[in-house]
């Protein structure tokens, strides 16, 4: 019934994944390699999460 009142777990871990790709991209250019490799493995992580969502509807 009140459905619309939950969060989209989509929604949220996209923003996520969106967040840890700049921050990556930042350590990168900041020639900071060791966390921009553990940044990308993060968000490679919540990318499978997006995608299992997205197959399971």
């Amino acid at each position: 019934m009140l459905g619309f009142l939950k969060g989209n777990p989509k929604k949220k871990l996209q923003k996520a994944y969106e967040d840890k790709l700049a921050r990556a991209l930042h350590a990168q250019r900041n020639g900071d390699l060791r966390t921009h490799s553990t940044l990308m493995e993060e968000a490679e992580e919540l990318y499978s999460q997006i995608q299992a969502l997205e197959n399971k509807n």
